[in-house]
């Protein structure tokens, strides 16, 4: 099982009339490898899967991949019930099932943890997934200092030895050869193992978090941290792929080596091959998210904005682009008798007027009123300018300086196009 907790930072999608999406923050437990709206208990969310409640107003959901995993570990746990409790029968099967939940659960409170310390520090969870290999927790923002980074990862791991604790002083106290005794064994194992390797000192586990942030406390640079525990993140990948198949064949993980056979030894490579997949590709999602956040001072609205002329209601779009071409602008405000802007002309509605039309066509119906969260300051810069788009996503906004005066229109494509470019560019 893997955990971890892994940044994403993405641009502002466009819309055509309704509403766009945007970015997260993954922090992963032990399948901790970042569009929830509204929704019923039940129902299922965008990509999210089947929503299963709210706890401290996070959505948590279940990814239909969950269900896979749930058969297999049933599968599993019961064919070692059968070895422990042969008088069970096919109860067993029920029994596995339970583990099965009752892991999962163990799951959801470590991505509990990390939910109620990103919380505390103020940073929004948009949401918690469980799914294929574990959880998710998304978040939306990255931590402020490396000691909150440090917190953010290790409150996760801990919440599962304290678990693991809890089911061994209940193991100890039922007799071990009983169906409670076996579960509370299993569960006190499994917990274990996800905290150790939670642990490990490579993103995108929470133990490459803690490493990344004591890099970045040591260094003052968090682009450092980041590099080495992605690195150290992609030899754990490597270690795993080589490294399980062979502990596994030799007996040293508990396997009495007359039962290795053909088909356990194809399982268990596979089983290597996933873990070692999803840790590398988080490692490589770390670096590349890592090199997006050094680039993003780079992205101002002041640079990125495009001139514009105000224009008033009932100007005829052939005339209003006349204007616009003479002034070398390429965006278009509508503003009232004050001249305080009202609306922007919509580039793709001007598109689709044919030109022996626009003469008499007013530019007032081709606008988009203006709102609160359409205007942007000049002034906003990277993640700022980013997190102003996400909370009122549209295809234009209307670019203010610091005293209100008009500077122009940012069109959300120009946006998407400099975040492509600055995910392209070479690291520094």
């Amino acid at each position: 099982m893997i955990g971890a907790s892994q940044p994403a930072t993405a641009p502002p999608r466009t819309r055509t009339e309704h509403t766009g999406n945007t970015s997260t923050e993954r922090r992963k437990a032990v399948a901790d490898t970042d569009e929830t709206g509204e929704r019923s208990g039940g129902r299922s969310g965008p990509g999210g899967g089947l929503l299963m409640g709210r706890p401290f107003g996070v959505p948590v959901y279940v990814s239909p991949s969950w269900f896979l995993v749930a058969a297999l570990i049933t599968w599993v746990f019961g064919d070692q019930l059968d070895r422990v409790l042969p008088d069970l029968g096919p109860v067993r099967y029920l029994v596995s099932l339970f583990f099965a939940v009752a892991f999962y659960a163990s799951v959801l409170v470590h991505e509990l943890a990390h939910t109620v310390a990103a919380l505390r520090f103020k940073l929004p969870v948009r949401r918690i997934q469980l799914q294929f290999f574990g959880g998710v927790s998304e978040i939306e923002k990255e931590s402020e200092t490396p000691g909150r980074e440090f917190v953010l990862a290790f409150v996760g791991p801990l919440l599962s030895l304290l678990l693991s604790g809890a089911f061994y002083l209940g193991m100890k106290a039922v007799d071990p050869a009983t169906v409670p005794g076996v579960l509370l064994a299993g569960l006190m194992i499994s917990n274990l193992l996800v905290a150790a390797f939670n642990l490990l000192p490579g993103l995108p586990l929470d133990g490459g978090r803690m490493l990344r942030a004591v890099i970045w406390g040591i260094t003052g640079k968090p682009m450092a941290g980041t590099v080495a525990a992605a690195w150290v993140g992609r030899g754990l990948a490597l270690a795993v792929l080589l490294g399980l198949p062979l502990l596994t064949h030799t007996g040293v993980l508990g396997n009495r080596t007359e039962e290795i056979g053909g088909m356990n030894t194809v399982m268990d490579a596979l089983l290597a091959a996933i873990l070692a997949g999803i840790i590398w590709t988080g490692a490589g999602n770390s670096l590349r998210m890592a090199r997006l956040r050094e680039h993003l001072p780079e992205l101002r609205a002041r640079t990125l904005t495009r001139r514009a002329i105000p224009v008033e209601n009932a100007t005829p779009l052939s005339e209003a682009l006349r204007r616009a071409n003479e002034a070398g602008a390429r965006a278009l405000v509508v503003v009232d008798g004050q001249g305080d802007p009202t609306a922007i002309v919509r580039e793709t509605a001007i598109a689709s007027v044919p030109e022996h039309r626009r003469p008499w066509v007013a530019v007032s119906t081709l606008a988009q009123d203006l709102t609160d969260g359409m205007k942007v300051s000049a002034d906003l810069t990277g993640e700022e300018l980013l997190d102003h788009l996400r909370a009122t996503p549209a295809t234009e906004y209307l670019v203010l300086e610091p005293g209100g005066a008009i500077y122009g229109v940012l069109s959300t494509l120009d946006v998407e196009k400099a975040f492509v470019k600055a995910m392209a560019r070479p690291q520094s």
